[in-house]
């Protein structure tokens, strides 16, 4: 297994930028009269916007950042069962928020709570259950804490409505929501890492494997959907950012750093060109379908911005140009969940933005301010250790 640094900081900088902009994409969706370039594009569309990029380069930094947690706790010789437990129990936290969230769409006027009501009170259940409660904190009083998390889900639950009056149906998986494919993406690929002892020339394998099953589904060749993995998409992503890891413990472990550019270098704008070819043969490029050609874009493109972080924060040392949204990349899930009590809080007392304030340059400005704003409250949250841990 190769040697990593405890953290790279450039890693927790990426993440902390792309959550920003997952908010501002998020909170942008809804202003009128922006660039088209911006938004998601459509299902039916060979295209993709900016909004687009932004969630394939968080599986990318998922898989970056899993072998860095991975070998932190082979470090402490903690055991391979107990590692085992703790990739399990972490993917069942981020499917059971998924299974929630994916839940809030198809959620019914007819249910016995409203919608905001229902969303606010799952999320405050998220954070009764996995808040990082502090060391000093009485035991009891923290098991009690989480029990409450717990019936909490378990009552929304319980009072769940959907579909329509006519034919109402209960909670059920869908598409599992975004939280939801980043758990099942981490476990696949956390356990793969964890039995292949992190061997390189393995995840290269399991690396193209996952890329071989996301083009043979969109060339008609396999089922659509296949257990656990899915079109192979996810774990795709996912996996590439493991992989460079990878190259990077390996460079750097035999002090051959300098090669480091010129092969992220090449791998980035290689797997953008491998995307366009294929672009033609395999459905075009599309989000929502998960196309070889996104995910291969994406793929390099966020290599290629991983490669300018570590330039400018582990080289450089540029740390500090990225402090205003340092929470973004130590508290993430807290951040990722912010917006859940901003939106539904505003619905619950019927809030919402003026015409001047959603529409245009303006409405984009405010969709800035407001991701600022939500990222510098967890930044106080963290302070006083309001944060959620998995």
């Amino acid at each position: 297994m190769q040697q990593l640094p405890k953290r790279l900081l450039s890693i927790d900088v990426l993440r902390a930028v792309t959550m920003f902009l997952m908010i501002f994409v998020n909170e942008s969706a809804g202003v009128k009269n922006v660039p088209v370039w911006l938004d998601h594009a459509k299902a039916s569309d060979d295209a993709m916007g900016f909004a687009d990029t932004i969630f394939p380069a968080f599986l990318f930094i998922v898989g970056l950042s899993l072998p860095f947690a991975i070998n932190n706790k082979i470090k402490k010789a903690e055991s391979f069962l107990k590692i085992l437990i703790y990739i399990l129990t972490r993917s069942a936290a981020l499917l059971i928020m998924g299974f929630f969230h994916v839940n809030l769409e198809d959620y019914s006027a007819a249910a016995v709570l409203p919608k905001a009501v229902w969303a606010l009170v799952i999320t405050a259940g998220f954070f009764l259950i996995w808040l990082d409660y502090p060391e000093t904190m009485h035991k009891t009083k923290k098991y009690v804490l989480v029990a409450v998390g717990i019936i909490l889900l378990l009552s929304m639950a319980a009072l769940f409505k959907g579909g329509t009056p006519e034919a109402p149906t209960w909670m059920k998986p869908s598409w599992w929501g975004i939280l939801g494919i980043i758990g099942w993406s981490y476990l696949v690929c956390a356990v793969l890492y964890l039995f292949s002892k992190g061997r390189l020339s393995l995840l290269i394998i399991f690396w193209v494997l996952f890329a071989a099953v996301n083009i043979t589904v969109h060339m008609g060749m396999l089922p659509g959907r296949i257990w656990l993995i899915g079109d192979g998409s996810s774990v795709t992503l996912t996996m590439g950012g493991i992989v460079i890891s990878g190259l990077y413990a390996r460079l750097v472990g035999i002090g051959k750093t300098q090669r480091l550019w010129l092969i992220m270098a090449v791998l980035g704008f290689g797997l953008i060109a491998a995307g366009l070819f294929i672009r033609p043969f395999a459905e075009g490029i599309s989000k929502i379908h998960s196309t070889p050609a996104w995910v291969m874009i994406c793929s390099g493109i966020t290599i290629l911005f991983f490669e300018l972080a570590v330039y400018l924060i582990d080289v450089l040392g540029k740390k500090d140009w990225f402090k205003w949204i340092a929470p973004a990349g130590t508290s993430t899930l807290t951040c990722y969940l912010m917006p859940y009590f901003q939106v539904y809080l505003m619905r619950l007392f019927h809030i919402k933005y003026s015409v001047f304030l959603n529409t245009g340059s303006v409405g984009l400005i405010r969709s800035f301010a407001i991701s600022f704003i939500l990222i510098t409250l967890v930044g106080l949250m963290e302070k006083r250790r309001i944060r959620l841990k998995l």
